[in-house]
C-alpha cells in the first residue's frame, strides 16, 4: 500500500470534520489551508483545495489561499525592537531571526519526515505480521475444518456402515428363516411327488389302456372314411364328367348368343338408318305441310276478300273455284305421302 493512499483518507476525514465544524466557506478553506501546510505538508493550490471541498466558486479558494499565504510571510517575518539598536540592525537581527526560525523548522520538517517514514514503516511491517498471522490463523482454521469434516464423514460413515451391518443381521436372520421354511417345503414337494408319481402311473395305465381300445376304434372308423371316400371319389368323377359337358353346352350356348347378339346388332343398326331416313323425310313433309296450311290459309283470304267484293253470282261461282284451288294444292301432298308409304 503507497504512503499516498493514507494520507488522502485521513485528509478526506479531516475535511469532513472541518465541514461540520466551518459552515462558513472562506473559513472552511482557510481552515483546509492550514491543515494540509501544517498537519501533512502538503502544499496547498486552489485546484487542490476546490476539488477536496467543493464548495463556492473557483475565486474563492485563490483568494483564500493568496490571504493564506500572505498571512504566512507576515507571521514568519520576525521584528526585533530594542531603544538602543539602530533601524538597520534591528532589520538585519529579525532577518537573522527568521532565517534561524526557518531554518529549525525545515530541520523539524525533516526529523518529522523521518519520524513518519519509520513511523510508516514500522506500520507496514505490523501490517504484514498481522497479515502473516491472518494467513497462520486462516490456514489453521482451514485445517481445522477439513479436519472436522473428515470426522464428521468418518462419523457418518460409521453410523452408516452400524445401520449397515443392523440391518445386513437382520437381513441374515430373514433369510435364515427364508432357508428353513424353503427346506420344509422342499420335503413336503417331495412327499407330493412321491404320491403324485405313483398316481401318474396309475393314471399312465388307465390310459394306456383307452389309448388300445382307441386304437381299434380308429382302426375301424379309418376303413370306414375310406369306404366313404371312394364313394366320394366316385360322384366326384361323375359329377365332374356332367360339369365338363355342361361347360360344353354353355360354350355353344354362348357362341350362339354372340352370334346372334352380332345379328341383331347389325339389324339395329339397318333399322336406326331407316328411322333417320324416314325422320328426313318426315321433317320435309312437315315443311310441306306447313306451306301448303300458309298456301291454303292465302287463298281463303283472298277468297272471302272476291266473296265480299262480287255479286251473289260470283258468289256462286267462287266456291267451285276455292274448291278447285284446295283440291290442286292438297294433290301434291297426297303424291308425297303415297310415295313415302311406297318406300
Amino acid at each position: 500500500m503507497s504512503d499516498a493512499a493514507p494520507d488522502e483518507v485521513r485528509i478526506t476525514a479531516e475535511i469532513e470534520r472541518l465541514k461540520i465544524e466551518f459552515p462558513k466557506t472562506r473559513e472552511l478553506y482557510r481552515e483546509v489551508c492550514a491543515l494540509l501546510f501544517f498537519r501533512f505538508g502538503v502544499t496547498p493550490t486552489a485546484n487542490r483545495l476546490y476539488q477536496l471541498v467543493r464548495r463556492g466558486s473557483m475565486g474563492t479558494p485563490t483568494a483564500v489561499l493568496s490571504e493564506f499565504w500572505a498571512e504566512l510571510r507576515e507571521k514568519s517575518r520576525v521584528r526585533i525592537e530594542h531603544a538602543d539598536l539602530p533601524e538597520e540592525l534591528q532589520g538585519a537581527a529579525g532577518e537573522l531571526v527568521a532565517a534561524l526560525w526557518t531554518r529549525a523548522t525545515a530541520a523539524a520538517q525533516a526529523s518529522l519526515d523521518s519520524l513518519r517514514v519509520e513511523v510508516e514503516e514500522a506500520r507496514r511491517e505490523a501490517e504484514a505480521s498481522v497479515a502473516a498471522l491472518q494467513n497462520d490463523l486462516a490456514r489453521t482454521e482451514t485445517a481445522l475444518e477439513q479436519r472436522t469434516s473428515a470426522l464428521l464423514a468418518a462419523q457418518v460413515r460409521i453410523h452408516e456402515l452400524e445401520q449397515a451391518q443392523a440391518a445386513g443381521e437382520a437381513t441374515r436372520a430373514a433369510l435364515e428363516g427364508q432357508i428353513a421354511s424353503l427346506e420344509q417345503t422342499g420335503r413336503d414337494r417331495d412327499a407330493a411327488l412321491v404320491q403324485a408319481r405313483a398316481d401318474f402311473a396309475a393314471e399312465l395305465d388307465k390310459l394306456r389302456a383307452g389309448a388300445e381300445l382307441a386304437e381299434t376304434r380308429l382302426q375301424a372308423a379309418e376303413k370306414r372314411a375310406l369306404l366313404e371316400i371312394e364313394r366320394e371319389r366316385t360322384a366326384n368323377t361323375r359329377l365332374q364328367r356332367d360339369l365338363e359337358a355342361a361347360t360344353k353346352r354353355a360354350s355353344r350356348a354362348e357362341e350362339t348368343a354372340r352370334t346372334e347378339s352380332q345379328s341383331l346388332q347389325s339389324q339395329l343398326g339397318d333399322l336406326r338408318h331407316q328411322a333417320g331416313i324416314l325422320e328426313g323425310r318426315l321433317d320435309a313433309l312437315r315443311t310441306a305441310h306447313a306451306m301448303q296450311a300458309e298456301e291454303l290459309e292465302t287463298l281463303r283470304s283472298k277468297a272471302n276478300t272476291a266473296a265480299s267484293a262480287n255479286s251473289a253470282p260470283a258468289a256462286r261461282r267462287t266456291p267451285r273455284r276455292a274448291a278447285r284451288a284446295t283440291d290442286g294444292a292438297a294433290r301434291p301432298l297426297r303424291v308425297m305421302r303415297k310415295k313415302s308409304a311406297q318406300d
